[in-house]
């Protein structure tokens, strides 16, 4: 992959994997910041990222992991990271609507949010999120609809017109 061809590949994917990252992350700086990084990682191995079958996936689960790594490194140390003396970062407006669905996506068990987030969001197959996560497809499945289940009682269909996808009352469901 030449320098041309990331820059497309980073321009065709950077604004999705961010909303995707910030969907099961629940913060939109920390996502951006964590897939700037994973892009970072990227250029250094485009030579892998060439090989592979989905490097927009490799990017996530690269910046997925970097926001993990991150929080536990904060939580251990039980204090904030050093934003403090960075400028300060301008992001687009975010509509109530997709502010609502990440609060209620924050009070799910992290894999069922995992799988929400890559199925519905990032619009991956069952078999996809089923790699990307390491689990059995029915395992991603189970994940799938009590994650559903949650977010149903979490979210009313005035704050969500048309229901979320795979809610019996409105979209459908790609299980």
């Amino acid at each position: 992959m030449d320098e041309s061809e990331f820059d497309d590949f980073y321009a065709a994917s950077y604004r999705r994997l961010t909303g995707q990252v910030y969907a099961m992350i629940g913060n939109l700086d920390e996502a951006q910041e964590c897939v700037q990084e994973a892009f970072v990682r990227a250029w250094a191995h485009r030579r892998k990222l060439d090989r592979a079958d989905h490097p927009e996936a490799w990017v996530r689960v690269t910046a997925h992991r970097i926001a993990v790594s991150r929080w536990r490194r904060v939580k251990l140390s039980r204090r904030s990271p050093d934003r403090a003396v960075s400028p300060p970062t301008s992001a687009p407006e975010v509509d109530e609507t997709h502010v609502a669905l990440v609060t209620a996506l924050r009070q799910l068990p992290e894999e069922q949010r995992r799988a929400i987030v890559l199925h519905h969001i990032a619009d991956l197959p069952v078999r996809a999120v089923a790699d990307e996560v390491g689990a059995p497809e029915g395992t991603v499945k189970a994940r799938l609809s009590r994650g559903r289940a949650a977010l149903a009682t979490l979210l009313s269909d005035d704050v969500l017109p048309g229901g979320l996808p795979g809610h019996p009352e409105g979209g459908t469901s790609h299980a």
